[in-house]
């Protein structure tokens, strides 16, 4: 797969079947979208491109949400070429492209630059300066420069909306169970080992620690997880327990992810780890000292134990 940080495309890769929107999360009604979008893309013997956003819209123009992604821009790539994506090109999402006219998005970028031969977004695509942009804008323009496009409704499972949104709402509320099922496999976050207060290791659990960053941060509380070592060669899974919340049983403040992996016992700061959440077991709650707590992270483990019977979705 090509990515493409700029819109200067190689010719190969111009009269394409080309899918526009964030993409965020790679969902079951994306990945319905893509397939069709490469099925097309074979019967003319071209190519299937995406074009999205970097950072997301939403982030860029409301400097106050921090925690939203629902994967890192590296997932979503990764993601994208699992699904036989050709090639990609990923905007940088600044003031002067947030100032573009929805017309000359079409005239000097879409037409001029990428020149596809179908093009493929949802029916509530909104796009150019102030958001003018939307689906009629292109039907519009479709004859003069000369591309098809074709409009896709709110995919389905189970007669509910699939849509980035409502996993976001699942994650939040704790519904891993759903928002793994929407998702289509197990909806994890990767970060580097940092160093902590080490508070686990002197209740007894020892801990690896990673920032969340700009992950949407489900509910806060205890998960039955499993985690793989990004940076070694070893494919197993480690099956564990994860903490996710603010202390406030020590009067934290920042938000952390703490997990806990069982029959591990080595150093893993500076290394990249994969937590994926399989079950959500109890939220978050102060205790009035250490002993309670630990008392009740002994419970966790033999819940979390439980809760590792879920099946990983990959």
């Amino acid at each position: 797969m090509k990515v493409y940080n700029h819109t200067k495309i190689a010719e190969t890769y111009k009269n394409s079947v080309l899918a526009i929107g964030n993409f965020d999360g790679i969902h079951l009604g994306h990945q319905k979208v893509f397939s069709y979008c490469k099925k097309i893309a074979k019967k003319n013997k071209i190519k299937f491109g995406v074009l999205t956003f970097s950072p997301l819209p939403v982030m860029f123009f409301n400097k106050k949400i921090k925690n939203f992604r629902i994967n890192s821009e590296y997932q979503k790539l990764d993601f994208l070429k699992k699904n036989y994506v050709d090639f990609v090109v990923s905007i940088k999402f600044d003031k002067k492209f947030s100032n573009i006219y929805a017309e000359d998005f079409i005239k000097k970028i879409i037409y001029k630059k990428i020149n596809p031969n179908l093009i493929v977004v949802s029916n509530n695509f909104k796009f150019g300066k102030n958001r003018k942009g939307d689906t009629k804008l292109l039907k519009k323009f479709s004859k003069k420069y000369d591309y098809k496009l074709l409009e896709i409704s709110p995919f389905k499972n189970s007669k509910k909306v699939v849509s980035s949104t409502i996993i976001r709402k699942s994650l939040e509320k704790g519904e891993i169970n759903l928002a793994n099922k929407l998702l289509a496999r197990t909806w994890f976050v990767v970060g580097k080992v940092v160093r902590g207060k080490k508070i686990g290791r002197k209740l007894g659990f020892r801990t690896c620690n990673i920032s969340m960053k700009d992950y949407i941060l489900p509910r806060h509380g205890i998960y039955a997880v499993k985690v793989s070592l990004n940076n070694s060669n070893e494919k197993k899974l480690y099956n564990g327990v994860a903490y996710l919340g603010s202390r406030p049983t020590f009067n934290g403040k920042k938000v952390i992810l703490e997990t806990n992996i069982f029959n591990l016992n080595k150093k893993l700061y500076g290394k990249k780890i994969k937590v994926y959440f399989l079950k959500f077991l109890r939220g978050d709650q102060k205790f009035t000292n250490s002993y309670q707590l630990t008392r009740q992270m002994n419970k966790d483990v033999i819940l979390a134990k439980k809760g590792l019977q879920t099946k990983l979705l990959s």
